[in-house]
């Protein structure tokens, strides 16, 4: 028994799991049954019914281990070293540079190959 639970689930995180696609599932539904409603009463519902559902699979072992995940990448997130202002905007106008050569090289290219093709199937002047 405690081998079962140990390898990462039950009979009672299956049950959490359904109830939790069940949630979902009704509340996609309820949205749009309910369509005559105002939008925002109807996103407002479908949130709750999301938020709860959510609150249901974080209680199972699954739930437990992608908010484990979650916090983990958080928390290496908050570790990255980010890039200046300076440092993005001269990247950018690299890559903006770097597209612009290329985009003119490959127009040539064609223009040269469509001449040459041209010319070799006789329709050329």
């Amino acid at each position: 028994m405690a081998e079962k639970a140990a390898s990462g689930g039950s009979a009672l995180d299956t049950v959490k799991i359904a109830i939790t696609l069940l949630l979902l599932a009704l509340g996609v539904g309820g949205f749009y049954y309910f369509s005559h409603e105002m939008l925002v009463v109807r996103v407002i519902g479908l949130l709750a019914i999301g938020g709860v559902a959510v609150g249901v699979f974080v209680t199972t072992v699954p739930g437990k281990n992608a908010w484990g995940f979650l916090q983990g990448s958080r928390t290496e997130v908050r570790k990255m070293v980010w890039p200046s202002r300076a440092e993005t905007t001269q990247v950018t106008l690299v890559v903006v540079a770097m597209v612009l050569v290329m985009g003119v090289f490959l127009w040539l290219l064609d223009t040269l190959l469509g001449w040459v093709v041209k010319h070799l199937m006789g329709y050329g002047g």
